[in-house]
């Protein structure tokens, strides 16, 4: 259970700063909560991102699902440390018009498409340090027997018919539009032309005979099932856009298209002259990872979480939910929806030619630098904004000076000679702030340090659940910022060693900031794992000491024993994080000497 002190606060009227605290008893962390979190889904979890079209190069849009996801995935890898307790699932969706016009239009055969371009999503998501348990391609032969049994599953409980459909249908999002989302513009002949009204992408009107499924059915159990559950689609502005959507017309929905249009996809069972609809193949990737047909989905359906971007809520919340229930099955656990990311104000496109790549990013900002920036800069409720101006500023400020610099003067050899963790003196920072004696030496402000870092791991527990990444970051930075504060305002440089005065507290100082930095490097381990591994092995934190719920913080201060009291610190490691505007570099090295 994570239990913290508490400290509060009180400013007197008309006075900066802090006048009184007022503290309870201290409390400590332990393999409660943060260790098996009480979501209503025990302790298996199943993540999901999309599987992503290859029709084009994956660009950071991708990457940033990818992260969302992996880095939800490593957090609750922290809580429940169990291999076989967290599943995570990514991928490629390989069929539909768009592949077999992209390849036509490239001289390739789809599958030579689909290989060249699926290899380019998982060098990407190895670079990324992404860590799914399983990377699907639906091209494969597991895929489409899921596939067809879920049709037959449709087909037996008498929710698919066969008829005339027809309406305006887009392309590039493989789907049809109602009129109300179709719209005209002039086209590069002048002439008016109909378009998606939400994408701009033609549209054509379409009229073949298709298998239907009967989505109109589902408009009240969808409503139901959103309005017992107000997490189920988070941020809570998009679960109400779907609510919304609900309130319009919800016709039945085409599932299928002529083979003789579209023969790269997988066959209707039975019936050879159709071809399953692509969006219903591709959500049926989310059972096939975990063993659909076979009954060993079924414990592991009911834990899904699945991490989309807003383009596809649609589908995933309306569509996909529908043919769940159609099938006999809940809809997933939790829908995770995150906006798009725009290049210096503009969305990205290929005809604007500002389509960054992401690999080169990994490779000018670092692996972790990139994860850090995209994630404690994307906020899922909006569309955000990358230039690499951005990113520089923001990986100097909080990786390189604040975090790097904070635990290179913790471990400089000239405020720690020994290359250890020191003793930390309770007469000088006694657990009971306002006391006074000659040897305390703690103030108002440290007391306030200790509990918002103490509050920490259960507020960035909290700012995952709530699909609030950058929340969580955003506090461990405020919190890397007291830190440092509190290392300037007793400035250990100062003190010295050989002083029987100077030496309990100088010692105490590097303890609570080694204490704190160890708390730090905990919490990162899901966004920047490489760096927090390099900080939390240069404070000779060990394999096993790294998960929450081994996070006992400060436990001196509590009355407690501290197991690194003493311990020696891992070998020198170098710059935690490299300065990447090197014309400022001069700045820190004076700053750490």
């Amino acid at each position: 259970m994570l239990r913290t002190s508490v400290l509060r606060l009180l400013g007197r009227p008309g006075t900066s700063g802090v006048s009184l605290l007022e503290y309870s008893s201290p409390r400590h962390y332990s393999s409660g909560p943060l260790g098996a979190p009480d979501d209503g889904r025990g302790a298996r979890a199943f993540f999901t991102t999309p599987i992503f079209y290859v029709n084009a190069a994956p660009h950071i849009g991708h990457l940033y699902s990818a992260l969302l996801a992996d880095a939800l995935c490593r957090h609750r890898r922290l809580q429940v440390p169990s291999a076989a307790a967290t599943r995570f699932s990514t991928g490629t969706d390989e069929h539909g018009l768009k592949i077999q016009q992209a390849a036509a239009a490239a001289g390739l055969a789809p599958t030579e498409l689909c290989d060249r371009v699926s290899a380019q999503f998982q060098q990407l998501f190895r670079e990324a340090g992404i860590s799914s348990t399983d990377f699907i391609r639906t091209t494969e032969a597991r895929h489409r027997i899921a596939v067809q049994h879920f049709w037959g599953l449709l087909k037996a409980r008498g929710l698919l018919y066969k008829g005339l459909y027809e309406g305006w249908y887009c392309s590039s999002e493989e789907c049809f539009l109602p009129e109300a989302k179709v719209t005209r513009q002039p086209g590069s002949s002048g002439d008016s032309c109909p378009v998606s009204l939400e994408s701009g992408h033609p549209v054509s009107w379409t009229k073949e005979e298709n298998y239907i499924f009967r989505l109109s059915q589902f408009r009240e159990p969808l409503q139901r099932w959103l309005r017992g559950d107000p997490q189920a689609i988070t941020p809570e502005p998009f679960h109400r856009a779907v609510l919304e959507w609900l309130e319009e017309e919800l016709p039945d929905l085409s599932v299928s298209r002529k083979s003789s249009h579209l023969h790269w996809g997988i066959p209707v069972p039975g019936d050879d002259s159709q071809t399953i609809y692509v969006w219903l193949d591709a959500l049926v990737n989310y059972l096939t990872v975990i063993g659909y047909p076979n009954a060993e989905f079924k414990s592991w359906w009911p834990t899904t979480s699945h991490i989309i971007g807003k383009d596809i809520l649609k589908f995933h919340a309306i569509y996909w939910p529908a043919l769940l229930l159609g099938a006999g099955m809940s809809p997933p656990h939790r829908i995770y929806v995150h906006s798009h990311w725009t290049v210096c104000g503009q969305k990205m496109s290929k005809s604007l030619g500002n389509v960054v790549d992401p690999r080169t990013c990994l490779d000018r900002y670092t692996v972790d630098g990139f994860r850090y920036f995209l994630l404690r800069q994307g906020v899922p409720n909006w569309d955000c904004d990358y230039y690499d101006e951005k990113v520089v500023k923001l990986l100097d400020s909080e990786l390189a000076d604040a975090l790097g610099g904070l635990l290179n003067r913790c471990t400089a050899k000239r405020i720690n000679p020994s290359g250890t963790y020191p003793v930390f003196c309770t007469t000088c920072f006694p657990s009971e702030p306002g006391l006074v004696g000659p040897s305390v030496r703690a103030q108002a402000e440290d007391y306030a340090l200790v509990n918002a870092v103490a509050t920490l791991p259960g507020q960035v527990a909290d700012h995952y659940d709530n699909f609030q990444i950058y929340k969580a970051l955003e506090a461990v930075s405020s919190c890397v910022r007291q830190t440092n504060g509190f290392v300037q305002r007793h400035a250990p440089w100062k003190l010295n060693w050989e002083s029987p005065v100077d030496a309990p507290w100088l010692g105490t100082v590097l303890h609570v900031a080694l204490e704190c930095l160890r708390v730090f490097g905990t919490l990162l381990q899901p966004v920047t794992p490489n760096l927090a591994d390099k900080l939390l092995s240069r404070l000779g934190v060990s394999a096993t000491e790294r998960g929450l719920g081994e996070l006992y913080f400060l436990p001196r201060f509590y009355g407690h024993p501290c197991p690194f009291e003493g311990r020696r610190l891992g070998p020198e490691t170098g710059l935690l994080f490299p300065r990447l505007d090197q014309s400022r570099a001069w700045l820190v090295k004076a700053h750490r000497t």
